[in-house]
């Protein structure tokens, strides 16, 4: 039976993020809100947590979650030869709606899906979710929806598409909108976008003005 938390209220807040944390310590699936709509949550380093959150969405290994981090620092510890402009786009953009695709760093034991040697990267603006990523590390995300389904902006719309495969929601009320991040790939000779989202190509041009679509 899942679990599910009021976050307005302070100390439902408190309790939540505590009962949140301790599920994805094993490896059960978390709800929980960010800036752009909610995501399901699962530690990228158990494999089989990551698994249940593909079959909860009903994805297959082909699209492999990106991973949310807490914390700048955090990226050069999951992400290698990340070229200056890539710094740049973080430096401005992080948190906020930004993901990168980076090459992950090689001595990274996990099991994301088919990433190539890939990592997609982005620190969420959200308060709760970096409070959850600061008590856990970084967590494989990906929209709380089922795969073809509209992405959730609220939490009831989670639960309703994803169902007891999550153990705990956390309720944050509505995200801003339904339009997910922007994701840029830095794994190529020059950067480039691959999903608009949020930030336009023209605000991300002010940093890196030769980026492609």
């Amino acid at each position: 039976m899942s679990e599910r938390y009021a976050c307005q209220d302070k100390d439902e807040r408190t309790i939540g993020l505590q009962i949140a944390s301790a599920a994805i310590r094993r490896a059960d699936l978390v709800v929980m809100p960010t800036d752009t709509v909610y995501g399901v949550a699962a530690d990228a380093f158990v494999p089989e947590a990551v698994a249940d959150l593909l079959a909860a969405k009903g994805r297959g290994r082909a699209a492999p979650p990106p991973v949310l981090v807490g914390s700048i620092s955090t990226l050069d510890g999951i992400a290698a030869d990340i070229p200056d402009y890539g710094r740049q786009l973080v430096e401005k953009f992080w948190p906020g709606a930004l993901t990168i695709i980076c090459h992950q760093q090689p001595s990274l034991m996990w099991d994301l899906g088919e990433t190539g040697g890939t990592v997609a990267v982005r620190m969420p603006d959200h308060d709760l979710a970096l409070e959850l990523l600061t008590m856990t590390g970084p967590l494989a995300v990906s929209s709380a929806n089922l795969t073809g389904q509209p992405p959730a902006t609220d939490c009831a719309d989670a639960q309703a598409q994803l169902g007891d495969s999550v153990a705990v929601y956390l309720d944050a009320g509505p995200t801003p909108g339904a339009v997910p991040s922007t994701i840029v790939d830095l794994t190529g000779p020059t950067p480039r976008v691959l999903r608009p989202g949020v930030l336009s190509l023209e605000r991300l041009r002010t940093v890196v003005p030769d980026l492609t679509e």
